[in-house]
């Protein structure tokens, strides 16, 4: 049996089988995804989403689903399934009798004496969907009717019935081509196997998408279909179905399929599990390598990008050449000391303090790994950050006379986070934030670090006194004696005494402003008020502001997103700082955190691990099926158990 694997009892159950959804990617930023028997539930998924450069390389739903029918004796059975206003109709779902994920999502579905198996294949750097249908058995004359439903809009948005859309399609080999819209590509459906294309245009009202419900947002939508096509089938033969904005060779597709399913990898571990999930947020555009901070609907994020590009390139998968090329198409688009957070170009948002921060540690990581000289290459942009940071060039972000990074800007949340709701900052930090001071401090010792092996003697004069003082202030401004853990923030009303967990950051990072022994009680701390099986909470349970669920309309969710929800990532920073306290006496709490995730494999985002958790038992999935900096930190955390494992004990370890 393979490792993700369903039966029927699961998959006709649809309020099991509705909760979990698959991912495919393209490696180009486009993607296929739904539940696992196929039944879309959010407005983000489909059979073949695309980014559009024309519209800035925005994902767009071109395909939305694909009907099958399997008809025997002229009698048909539909076994495509999607929700409308108090109903399911079709049920197709009642004869799905197997769903596995390995190597790539697979259905078999059962008809009486039918068995019918589809395998879904999305093919990594172009915007093609591949679909194999083989008929395993049947005792009658059958044939196959796929019926595509359309959708071309943004995957922000829903489309409705309109009388501008082009409704038309144009005859191809093998099919048809149909493009509703100007300014969109065509979408090219073919067939290996000649067969007949029956015109029947239709709208399809009120699609229902009940995560889009679930979440406050509008969730009805109307789907375009031109018709259907209908081929024969024999038993043992295969069909494969092609969606995709460039015409294709028909004859060529089953050697297509084959040569795209060789280089899949498996998904039958825990570990290649992550390892296949970690390789879909790279993503490889024409003017460079990117990060995706999550799907199905997060793009870019600057920040997400350097605190997720060492655990997804350097961890299970060592890939250092893409980490390379996502270092140097980000360092391409530093501006006055500041990476772009969201956006790009004009449209481009510079508005977090702590992105520039990371890029010194994700080199940090790139450098440890690879042992490749880096000043060369990134030396005189880490300069130029410093600077900036020092100086004040940027007016929300300047060093104070006592070293450490004081940011604040009216109206904006600077630091990761970010949630904002009615213009103003869920979780207000104007001021000396704790983890960006740590980050701060790491950043200059790193860079004087490389600026001595170098040689820039110019440098370290300017610079070689600036470590001191903010070890010397650091402890000063944030350490809570009374209460054993560090301000969250300090600002002009004082220290922030919130217990939340950016302190552990200032624990994990290679150079740490703080001794050991604060270290250790910060630690204490944040295990016994934030850690659970899943992360660490944004905010302790005993504090009045508290959330102890991320669900609700967006601002419910954005009032709960850093105020005890849980967040993976943050593990990664809670086991690597205790590993760098206790070594190897921590080792087996660490194997015991990262293996909690291994049961989440089988729910919400098959195979990944979801971007938050609720704060409260039993720390339900939510927010993206799968996240970047999520799957990142347990795999770095994954190679820190291994390092860890190696070593000899400590002296002071049993």
């Amino acid at each position: 049996m393979a490792y993700l694997n369903f039966n029927k009892a699961e998959l006709v159950n649809l309020e099991y089988s509705l909760e979990r959804e698959i991912l495919a990617t393209t490696r180009t930023g486009g993607y296929t995804s739904t539940t696992i028997v196929c039944c879309n539930t959010r407005k983000y998924h489909g059979l073949l989403v695309a980014p559009i450069d024309r519209f800035d390389g925005e994902n767009h739903v071109l395909l939305s689903s694909l009907d099958e029918t399997v008809v025997q004796h002229d009698q048909p059975f539909n076994l495509g399934i999607r929700r409308f206003p108090g109903i399911y109709e079709p049920r197709g779902h009642k004869y799905i009798v197997d769903f596995a994920y390995e190597p790539i999502a697979t259905l078999t579905y059962r008809v009486g004496g039918v068995v019918l198996k589809k395998e879904i294949m999305l093919m990594h750097r172009e915007n093609e969907l591949l679909l194999r249908y083989t008929l395993l058995d049947a005792h009658s004359p059958t044939k196959l009717r796929l019926k595509p439903f359309l959708a071309f809009r943004n995957v922000h948005r829903l489309s409705m019935a309109n009388t501008v859309a082009k409704t038309g399609y144009e005859i191809i080999p093998h099919g048809i081509k149909s493009k509703l819209y100007d300014g969109f590509p065509w979408l090219h459906m073919q067939t290996d196997k000649a067969g007949e294309f029956v015109d029947a245009p239709d709208w399809f009202y009120n699609v229902e998408y009940r995560e889009e419900q679930r979440r406050g947002y509008d969730f009805h939508e109307d789907l375009f279909t031109p018709g259907y096509f209908e081929l024969p089938i024999r038993k043992g033969e295969s069909i494969i179905f092609s969606a995709s904005v460039n015409e294709q060779n028909p004859p060529a597709l089953p050697e297509d399929f084959e040569e795209a399913l060789s280089i899949r990898l498996p998904r039958d571990s825990y570990v290649n599990c992550l390892k296949y999930s970690a390789g879909q947020f790279i993503v490889h555009r024409k003017n460079g390598t990117e990060v995706m901070a999550g799907y199905p609907w997060f793009g870019r994020w600057g920040r997400d990008t350097f605190i997720a590009l060492p655990g997804l390139t350097l961890a299970a998968n060592y890939d250092p050449k893409s980490c390379k090329e996502v270092l140097d198409t980000m360092s391409n688009e530093l501006h006055s000391g500041l990476f772009p957070n969201i956006g790009k170009d004009e449209k481009a948002a510079y508005n977090s303090v702590d992105a520039p921060l990371w890029y010194f540690w994700a080199i940090q990581q790139y450098a440890e790994a690879t042992g490749h000289a880096v000043w060369k290459a990134y030396g005189k942009k880490m300069k130029s950050i410093l600077e900036v940071f020092r100086h004040g060039d940027v007016k929300s972000i300047r060093m104070h006379d006592n070293g450490l990074i004081w940011a604040e800007e009216e109206g904006k949340a600077l630091t990761w986070m970010d949630a904002i709701v009615g213009d103003k900052p869920v979780t207000p930090r104007s001021g000396y934030q704790v983890e960006v001071n740590a980050l701060w401090y790491n950043a200059v010792c790193y860079t004087l670090e490389l600026a001595r092996a170098n040689k820039d003697t110019k440098f370290i004069a300017e610079w070689e006194k600036i470590p001191e003082l903010i070890e010397k202030n650091y402890v000063h401004a944030f350490w809570l004696p009374v209460r054993k853990h560090l301000a969250d923030y300090v600002g002009e009303e004082g220290q922030n005494v919130f217990m939340r967990p950016n302190q552990v950051i200032a624990c994990s990072l290679p150079y740490s402003p703080l001794p050991d022994e604060v270290k250790r009680k910060v630690l204490q701390a944040v295990e016994s008020e934030l850690l659970t099986p899943k992360g660490l909470r944004t905010l302790a349970p005993k504090n009045p502001l508290y959330k102890a669920h991320y669900e609700g309309d967006q601002i419910t969710r954005d009032k709960a997103y850093h105020q005890g929800t849980v967040w993976p990532w943050l593990l990664g920073h809670y086991i690597e700082a205790n590993f760098r306290v206790y070594g190897k006496q921590f080792l087996e709490t660490a194997k015991e955190l990262v293996a909690g995730f291994e049961e989440d494999m089988t729910v919400y985002g098959i195979c990944s691990i979801a971007e938050v958790y609720d704060g409260d038992p039993p720390h339900a999935q939510n927010g993206s099926i799968s996240q970047a900096w999520s799957v990142a930190e347990i795999l770095r955390s994954m190679k820190l158990i291994a390092k860890y494992s190696k070593q000899p004990a400590m002296n002071n370890e049993e």
